[in-house]
């Protein structure tokens, strides 16, 4: 079978094999929205496939990103994931996948890997102690967009979300029903976005008696029961899980031990989980903006992919707390 050529395309379409190249290569051109919409759905329908090795020669990129997240398994990053595909497609991108587990000897094995397949570029969701593999990134001149997470102290470009004002937030709802106790359970780690989940709970807690139990990644279900039992044993009233993993954790002991929700205890969550649905009583959530992290991470990547000498930048987008009957005692 004949493959189909840029030519093919443009005598169907009636345009220059060159007004095809452009709209097909996403590169500004003097054509109007419908007629470029007309040509990718010829390309579409004559099952177009572009010579990649031609264009990377050509453009000296291979069309490829590298995204790093914590958990591929984790609802939010699997979610995320989707979105930058998506928006990463549109522009001729494959985006190729990896989790660090939060470990930052995987993380940079990671990095390794995929600065060896030649991408174009990356999208990290840093791990702790994962410093000098941003700077190495930074030396080697490589682009880079620094997602959910990120390093005060470095000059870098990042999308992330108010964690500090919206923990404080939900944090304050739980407590509106004067309970004396509250408890949270965070993960073990340094990460701006883990401190500034405490933080937003410290401050939301202060006026009342309020506990902190740090829980490791590589042994949540364990370590999550025991965390749950020391703040059982101090009688607290409610409960914030700084992640949708250890609230789904956290609430499977509570069911286990028959703990009535929000009867007994008031619980919310930072970030949603498909769970939260089924649980007898919705567990109150915080809702973070996914698709716009994610297109946005994907859309500050290219920039930097495109113009290499632009300013590094930080976003902080808005998430929105989703009051449910969990917390509502």
């Amino acid at each position: 079978m004949k493959k189909v050529s840029l030519k093919d395309i443009a005598k169907k379409a009636e345009v220059s094999t060159a007004t095809v190249s452009y709209v097909l290569g996403n590169k500004k051109c003097r054509v109007s929205e419908a007629t470029k919409e007309r040509i990718r759905a010829i390309a579409q329908e004559l099952n177009y496939q572009p010579n990649q090795i031609a264009q990377s020669l050509k453009s000296g990129k291979t069309y490829t990103i590298g995204l790093i997240v914590a958990d591929i398994s984790n609802p939010f990053f699997s979610n995320i994931a989707r979105v930058i595909e998506d928006e990463a497609a549109k522009f001729g991108y494959t985006v190729i996948f990896g989790s660090s587990d939060e470990s930052a000897e995987k993380s940079w094995k990671l990095i390794q890997f995929l600065k060896n397949r030649q991408v174009d570029g990356f999208i990290i969701v840093p791990t702790e102690n994962s410093e000098a593999q941003i700077e190495y990134l930074q030396e080697q001149k490589m682009p880079f967009v620094l997602l959910d997470r990120y390093f005060p102290q470095l000059n870098t470009t990042n999308v992330a979300i108010n964690n500090f004002e919206i923990a404080s937030e939900m944090v304050k709802d739980l407590i509106k029903t004067s309970p004396k106790k509250i408890g949270m359970i965070a993960y073990k780690n340094s990460l701006i976005h883990m401190e500034d989940r405490i933080g937003g709970f410290q401050e939301a807690s202060k006026s009342i008696e309020s506990f902190i139990e740090r829980v490791g990644f590589n042994a949540i279900e364990a370590e999550v029961e025991l965390a749950l039992e020391n703040l059982l044993q101090k009688k607290v009233e409610a409960l914030f899980f700084a992640t949708n993993s250890l609230a789904v954790a956290g609430l499977r002991v509570l069911q286990q031990k028959n703990i009535k929700i929000p009867n007994e205890i008031a619980i919310a969550s930072f970030d949603e989980s498909e769970a939260f649905e089924f649980f007898y009583s919705p567990v109150s959530y915080i809702q973070q903006p996914i698709n716009q992290m994610g297109t946005r991470a994907l859309q500050l990547l290219l920039n930097k992919v495109n113009t290499p000498e632009l300013q590094e930048k930080t976003e902080i987008l808005t998430a929105e707390c989703v009051f449910r009957k969990s917390s509502q005692r």
